[in-house]
């Protein structure tokens, strides 16, 4: 008796439906059929409209705060499970609360690896996502995470520019290595943000080690949320003699006053994915969708083909 591949099917959570009707355009397929219902107190729950016996599955859908986003993916993971899906891969192009990736201070959760384990209990048997705020949060996981970087995306983006004097910023030092990264791609400088915190989304203070008189900067970060440490950063850089700041964030989360930060900001422009759906347009805004990045790396998980290209940085 012979056994046939059967074709994969890509679901989607209500907040990434955009994204996820981008990816199965560039896949080759129809987006799966999801119903959901809703009670009157705001409880919901998905419904599978075709079979899916079997089968692989992507669903797609970005964890980002509030918690109905993780719940939704949760509770579609748990039908595909119960509806007997071979093989599920949840595909969050932003992995929500990974900055809670270890206790600073006592008393306090460690949320990604929390999230991590709700996914496996919940049933996936795989993860693939983008530009986690930190590498060690695939370990929290049992199962395998195929981990991308944006840098895929943004590195033509940036050597299209043609930009002379070019420097790669980080923002802290927690994401020096990812500067080093681009810049060793881009055969250039590298010059690094120190800040120190009064609280979260509060800077108290910020020092530029490394000079940027009359260089074209482009800032590298992971996330942005409310634009502070990259608005703080980029006047700090103009303050110091740079000929113009730009910054390259992954997931765009602009929350709070972000986008009233950017207006006032010496940023000249904004780089950033597709992978959370953003709230508003902004002129400073420039975005790069991931989705045939997604596509490209789901069809060769899914027919045993190698996706190491989409890890280098």
């Amino acid at each position: 008796m012979s056994f046939k591949t059967t074709e994969a099917k890509i679901f989607t959570c209500s907040q990434s439906k955009y994204l996820a009707e981008q990816i199965a355009k560039a896949y080759g397929v129809k987006l799966g059929k999801v119903i959901t219902s809703t009670y009157s107190d705001g409880e919901f729950q998905p419904s599978y409209e075709e079979s899916i016996r079997g089968t692989r599955i992507f669903i797609i859908g970005s964890t980002h705060p509030g918690p109905k986003n993780l719940m939704e993916m949760l509770l579609m993971i748990d039908a595909a499970k119960r509806a007997s899906a071979r093989h599920i891969t949840a595909v969050l192009p932003y992995f929500g609360w990974a900055r809670q990736d270890r206790k600073d201070k006592p008393r306090v959760p460690i949320a990604a690896k929390l999230v991590a384990k709700m996914l496996e209990a919940a049933g996936a048997t795989r993860i693939i996502t983008m530009d986690l705020h930190a590498d060690q949060i695939q370990g929290f996981f049992e199962k395998p995470v195929d981990h991308l970087f944006a840098s895929t995306i943004f590195l033509p983006y940036l050597q299209n520019l043609n930009l002379e004097n070019l420097t790669i910023a980080s923002p802290d030092m927690g994401g020096s290595k990812r500067a080093y990264a681009y810049a060793k791609a881009l055969g250039c400088d590298v010059v690094i943000c120190y800040k120190q915190r009064a609280k979260a989304n509060v800077i108290s203070h910020m020092e530029l080690i490394g000079d940027v008189t009359g260089k074209n900067v482009v800032l590298a970060d992971d996330m942005v949320d409310t634009a502070g440490t990259l608005t703080k950063a980029a006047d700090l850089m103009m303050e110091r003699g740079a000929a113009s700041v730009r910054a390259i964030c992954t997931h765009p989360i602009l929350s709070g006053d972000a986008y009233k930060k950017l207006d006032n900001s010496k940023l000249e422009e904004l780089i950033v994915t597709d992978s959370i759906p953003l709230q508003q347009n902004h002129d400073k805004l420039k975005v790069l969708s991931c989705a045939d990045l997604f596509a490209e790396v789901m069809y060769n998980v899914h027919h045993n083909e190698s996706i190491s290209s989409k890890f280098i940085m």
